[in-house]
């Protein structure tokens, strides 16, 4: 039997609960609240997108002969203000439909119709709602990856800083959570580095190349041949089958449905493709990949902050620790708490996206609808994690003496492996990794920890003393390439910039074409 609640009831019979909107205002998803990408994936945004989708199909059919100018400037008079389309309504009219671009279609319609009632018919005029929904989607992508690329260059630019600063700042490797051998916190910055450059490079191919979507019903743009050939723009051979002869290049640049794809992705700013993709899911699937692999490089770094600001560990921390609601002392790791968090999510919702590879016949049923939210929350996510990372890098604390230190606690272990390379040319490499093992267990217990034991082993050997054996002791005289991989990898550069003015929101169009 279910218990009555002791807290106050709001319920008034007839009257709705104060907390039934639904609004997600981001409580539970604290790394991407009060982003660039929670304004750019919003409801709005994405409401903003579809009527750029459906005013870029307009303009591209004035563009090409499929419909009179005029035409297109009442549906972009009409889309231009999105305050006009609920996205809460529009939402629960979907559920008719399955999709928004739907009930969207009809009140874009009716706002045309009020302005200029000739031009109403020209809305979505042979398009599907799939065409428009992912070109939309597309359209949020590509302007959200803006605001990401932005912030993993600001990362970029911390990290390098960071690693120029301490490029010979020794400081103990570990392997399997234990201390290895020598590195430097040069090094593994310049490789943080390395891996934000992978993700903005591989983000910023993906951007260039994300797609506009223009299929009409099952992907053969077929509407937009019986529309010219109504209105008498068709030329003679369009629709034909092409022959052996070699003539299929000019029919392309006379086909009224190739032409349109062209002028379609031209107003969007989008790129053309060379197929719809109604079921061929390819680009969300490379998108999904790179957000994937940018959540997965950021959280490399976040983990790695979060091991060394442990207390026992005290290496590196963030500039400013966030609070806790029990013990007045605390300082988290906030930032690289956030950003890990979405590291282990974003590769969840990339399986959902690549599990929609499989999409059957022309147009999917399911496939295609999973795909929706969980784009949206990958780029949520991976903006936020973008944020949040370069926040940390730009406002990271490294503490050099604490990390020698450390690096000073095994006493001496950590270079066993240089005492057995240097010591194999006269004993052999067996007998040398023997004499440094059974000086380092014998160390466990020795007075004064394992140097001296290993030092004393090496003494005993005969082949070296006084300064060399100094050196050969000193754990800050083993660090190998690590300033020279440094300087080589802070030679690098993004390979790809962005180029600001793809898929513009509800800019000014492209210049028309002369059909």
């Amino acid at each position: 039997m279910r218990r009555p609640s002791s807290l106050p009831s709001t319920d008034r019979p007839g009257e709705p609960h104060p907390h039934r909107d639904g609004a997600d205002t981001g409580l539970l998803t604290p790394v991407a609240a009060g982003s660039d990408a929670e304004e750019c994936t919003g409801d709005r945004a994405l409401v903003r997108a579809l009527l750029d989708a459906e005013t870029a199909l307009a303009r591209a059919q004035a563009r090409t002969g499929l419909a009179p100018g005029a035409a297109a400037e009442a549906v972009t008079a009409a889309a231009s203000d999105t305050g006009h389309f609920d996205p809460a309504g529009l939402a629960v009219r979907a559920r008719a439909g399955g999709n928004p671009v739907i009930p969207l279609v009809a009140d874009l319609t009716a706002a045309v119709r009020e302005r200029a009632p000739d031009a109403a018919e020209f809305v979505h005029r042979g398009a599907t709602s799939q065409d428009i929904l992912d070109t939309a989607l597309m359209l949020m992508a590509s302007r959200t990856l803006v605001a990401v690329l932005a912030d993993l260059d600001r990362a970029a630019g911390a990290l390098q800083r960071l690693s120029e600063e301490h490029r010979d700042s020794p400081m103990a490797g570990r392997t399997l959570t234990q201390h290895a051998v020598p590195t430097t916190f040069g090094l593994k910055a310049a490789g943080w580095r390395s891996l934000v450059l992978d993700a903005h490079d591989r983000l910023a191919a993906v951007r260039s190349a994300l797609p506009a979507q223009l299929g009409g019903a099952a992907g053969t743009l077929a509407a937009f041949h019986a529309f010219a050939e109504a209105d008498g723009t068709a030329p003679a051979d369009a629709g034909t089958h092409g022959d052996a002869t070699g003539a299929g290049g000019d029919r392309e640049e006379t086909d009224p449905g190739i032409r349109l794809i062209a002028a379609f992705a031209a107003e969007t700013g989008l790129a053309a493709p060379e197929l719809p993709w109604h079921t061929l899911r390819a680009p969300v699937a490379d998108l999904a990949g790179a957000l994937a692999f940018t959540a997965g490089a950021l959280g490399k770094i976040a983990v790695d902050v979060l091991v060394l600001s442990r207390t026992e560990i005290g290496e590196a921390g963030e500039a400013a620790g966030g609070g806790s609601s029990a013990m007045p002392h605390k300082a988290n790791p906030v930032r690289a708490a956030l950003v890990a968090a979405a590291a282990r999510q974003v590769p969840a919702l990339a399986c959902i996206l690549y599990g929609s590879l499989a999409a059957e016949d022309e147009r999917p049923a399911g496939a295609w609808h999973a795909e929706w939210q969980p784009l949206r929350t990958a780029l949520r996510l991976v903006a936020g994690a973008a944020r949040d990372c370069a926040e940390l890098a730009e406002g990271l604390r490294v503490d050099p003496a604490r990390m020698r230190r450390n690096l000073d606690k095994t006493g001496g272990l950590v270079i066993t492996e240089r005492l057995a390379a240097v010591l194999a040319p006269a004993l052999g490499r067996d007998e040398a990794r023997r004499l440094v093992a059974d000086a380092a267990r014998r160390s466990a217990d020795a007075p004064g920890g394992p140097q001296p034991a290993l030092r004393e082993a090496l003494v005993a050997t005969g082949l070296f003393s006084g300064e060399r054996l100094r050196n050969l002791t000193d754990p800050t005289g083993y660090t190998g390439s690590a300033g020279a991989l440094t300087d080589r990898a802070l030679r690098r550069n993004p390979v790809i910039s962005v180029e600001p003015d793809r898929a513009r929101p509800s800019g000014k169009p492209e210049a028309e074409e002369t059909p």
